[in-house]
C-alpha cells in the first residue's frame, strides 16, 4: 500500500496466494481510499474480495483476469460502490463496474438501473453464453466483453447510443449480434 499523508492506496498484493481478500477501511491509521490500477490483476487464487467502506475509487483493470473470483462484496457504508449478487456496481446502480468472472453461470441479466457498462466489465468471462441488456442502458464502454469466449449472442437495445471500441473482441463463439438503431458512436 502506498499513499500520501492523508490516505492510503492499495497498489497490489504481490505474490499473495490467499483466496479471500478483505480490504480494510484503514491501513496504518490512514483510510484506504483507492484501489490502484491492476491491483489484483491476474491473481488467480482469489475467490472473494470484500471492499471496505472508505474506498472511493477503483483503478482500471483492478480485478481483471482473476479467473476464480466468484464474489465481490462491498461494505454497505461505502458511498461509491455496492455489490449485487457478488458483482460490482457504482453506488447509484447506474454503472456496472465488474462481473465476478469466476462465476459459472451461463446467463446474466443486467439490472434495469444500469445505464452504462464500464470498460472491461466482463473481460475474460468464459462461462457466460448470454447477457440480457436493459432498455435503460445507454453506453457500453471499450472492451466491455473482451475475450468472453462462450458468449454466443447479444441484443443491444435501441437505448444504447455509444458502443466502445473492441466491445466484443475475442468473443470467439459470438454468432449473433443485434445492434439497435440508437447507436451513434
Amino acid at each position: 500500500v502506498s499513499g500520501d499523508k492523508t490516505y492510503a492506496i492499495l497498489t497490489g498484493i504481490g505474490t499473495c496466494t490467499d483466496e479471500h481478500i478483505v480490504i480494510a477501511d484503514f491501513y496504518q491509521g490512514l483510510p484506504v481510499k483507492q484501489i490502484g490500477n491492476k491491483a489484483f490483476y491476474t491473481c488467480e487464487n482469489i475467490l472473494t474480495i470484500e471492499i471496505g467502506g472508505s474506498v472511493e475509487s477503483i483503478g482500471a483493470r483492478a480485478f481483471q483476469r482473476c479467473t476464480r473470483l466468484i464474489s465481490i462484496k462491498v461494505d454497505t457504508n461505502n458511498d461509491a460502490y455496492k455489490s449485487i449478487d457478488g458483482n460490482l456496481y457504482s453506488k447509484d446502480g447506474k454503472t456496472f463496474v465488474q462481473y465476478a468472472i469466476g462465476k459459472t453461470d451461463a446467463h446474466f441479466e443486467l439490472p434495469s438501473t444500469v445505464t452504462k457498462i464500464g470498460s472491461r466489465a466482463f473481460l475474460a468471462c468464459t462461462a457466460l453464453t448470454s447477457v440480457v441488456l436493459s432498455e435503460q442502458l445507454t453506453a457500453i464502454e471499450t472492451s466491455a466483453f473482451l475475450d468472453c469466449t462462450a458468449l454466443a449472442s447479444i441484443d443491444i437495445p435501441n437505448s444504447v447510443t455509444s458502443l466502445g471500441n473492441n466491445a466484443f473482441d475475442g468473443c470467439t463463439a459470438l454468432h449473433s449480434v443485434t445492434i439497435g438503431n440508437g447507436v451513434k458512436k
